[in-house]
């Protein structure tokens, strides 16, 4: 049986104790859930942020997402994974991301989970734009999301 995932990319808001409910109505057999929710922060580079911009190309991303979920399941026993990620205009103290994964046990549940949100600030097409009181700008790649993702290298 091919475990249930749900992809999202979207400009509302998302609720984690309803996605979380959703996840574990799946089967009983779950005996571990990890989730990472990333919120954005009030500022960046020394800089106040007032706001951001999160831009992609749907169906280039959608596909992104897709891979980086279906390495996770190859590599590790999942019952049910939920990815979603917003896009748009975001203020500090939004949700900007929701990962959960669902395994039979822990383990699997803490590292699929970490996998996805390091290939996924890495691999994904996401573009963040920044409104800071200097006024806008681009987010550059950091060389420390490239380490975290070099770690799971086979």
């Amino acid at each position: 049986m091919v475990p249930p995932v749900t992809i999202r990319v979207s400009e509302a808001d998302f609720d984690v104790g309803a996605e979380t409910a959703a996840i574990l109505a799946h089967s009983k057999g779950i005996g571990g859930l990890a989730s990472f929710v990333g919120v954005m922060r009030d500022n960046n580079d020394g800089s106040t942020v007032q706001a951001m911009r999160l831009e992609h190309y749907p169906a280039m991303t959608e596909k992104s997402l897709a891979a980086i979920v279906e390495q996770a399941q190859t590599r590790w026993s999942l019952m049910a994974v939920t990815l979603v990620h917003r896009v748009g205009e975001l203020k500090p103290g939004d949700q900007i991301v929701l990962v959960l994964t669902a395994a039979a046990h822990r383990g699997d549940a803490f590292s699929a989970c970490e996998f996805i949100m390091d290939y996924l600030k890495t691999r994904a097409p996401f573009w963040k734009k920044e409104i800071t009181e200097h006024g806008e700008r681009w987010v550059d790649a950091r060389c420390s999301d490239d380490s975290a993702a070099e770690r799971w290298s086979e």
